[in-house]
């Protein structure tokens, strides 16, 4: 399935499944009417909010046992008419200009990794950056910079000049767990999902003269997540897919999760000393190819109007504009510090 978060034309926030055809499935509605009309449950609606509650970080905390009933009413919805109507007289599919997509979860933990992709590295070695990007970096986003497909990344111009994207295939955790092994790592990946992790570069080696970065990569919309989260069963291997993304329809990274350093199980395994809890996310590393270390960094580095796409085989693409500051809020940010050295 292809699990979306999304308001529906009342502004309603739900979750979904994406149809062949392009509509969106009611994933709660769904389930309550399975339960009531072929399960026969008269507690169909307070059944369904338990196995498919309209909130994403909480139907992955109900593990496979939510995932599975999320199939089975998204397989019963698919041989209904499109004007079905849930328990409650709620539709049950939306077409896509009906809805408004958000990001497809928010979790209580977002792992980032960097430097798991060598050709990364090497890029940032041949340009000259300040540190080497080596693997088993890891830090935490702030989750409250997410935003999802079609949402705008706002440029704070007034605390970088050097904003760059970053194309990384991410991970959805279904269970909560800590200290695993690899190989027990298999049993708590629940889906994939794509993310663009902007960073303010010119911030990035400021911080990163004192070993630790987040700021840079922190900031109000700088975490964009989408479009939708394509479940485990649907990605038979996670390290054969091509990855891609353009600025303005003009290739900028290009390259193949097989050129992973180190796998997702490790990845996962490693991190677990730490503690997950369902609903989590774990970042796999960028590909080569971002603006700060290209041949031309400052022809490369996003700008106001810039429009990216962020592409993985089987999983989708993931759209977002770059507007100003003053767009976005109304006013000029003259009230803020700026972020400089002292």
């Amino acid at each position: 399935m292809r699990l979306v978060t999304f308001e529906n034309p009342v502004r309603q926030a739900c979750i979904g499944a994406l149809t062949t055809d392009r509509r969106i499935v009611d994933l709660n509605s769904a389930c309550a009417l399975y339960l009531r009309d072929v399960e026969g449950e008269n507690a169909h609606v307070r059944l369904a909010d338990a196995f498919v509650p309209a909130n994403m970080r909480a139907l992955f905390e109900g593990g496979d046992t939510s995932l599975e009933a999320a199939h089975k009413a998204f397989e019963f919805a698919l041989h209904l008419q499109n004007g079905a109507a849930g328990p409650q007289g709620e539709m049950i599919f939306y077409a896509e200009d009906e809805i408004r997509l958000k990001a497809p979860i928010i979790p209580k933990k977002f792992f980032h990794t960097a430097g798991n992709f060598r050709e990364h590295h090497e890029e940032a070695t041949h340009a000259g950056f300040s540190h080497p990007v080596m693997p088993w970096i890891v830090f935490f986003q702030n989750v409250d910079a997410i935003i999802g497909h079609d949402e705008a990344v706002v440029y704070p111009e007034h605390l970088t000049q050097e904003l760059d994207y970053e194309l990384e295939l991410a991970v959805v955790l279904k269970k909560t767990g800590k200290n695993f092994t690899p190989e027990e790592a298999r049993d708590y990946v629940g889906g994939y999902v794509i993310f663009n992790d902007i960073t303010a570069r010119d911030i990035q080696r400021r911080e990163m003269k004192s070993g630790v970065f987040s700021f840079c990569k922190g900031i109000d919309t700088f975490c964009p997540l989408g479009p939708w989260i394509v479940t485990a069963d649907e990605i038979s291997d996670p390290h054969n897919l091509a990855m891609d993304l353009r600025v303005n329809g003009e290739p900028r990274q290009h390259s193949h999760s097989s050129k992973m350093s180190v796998k997702i199980p490790e990845i996962l395994s490693h991190y677990s000393p730490m503690g997950y809890s369902a609903g989590d996310v774990v970042s796999t590393g960028t590909v080569s190819g971002v603006a700060a270390f290209s041949g031309d960094p400052k022809a490369w580095y996003l700008k106001v109007g810039d429009v990216m796409e962020c592409e993985i085989e089987n999983i989708g693409i993931l759209r977002n504009r770059v507007i100003s500051w003053e767009e976005a809020y109304g006013r000029k940010p003259s009230v803020l510090a700026k972020q400089e050295v002292r």
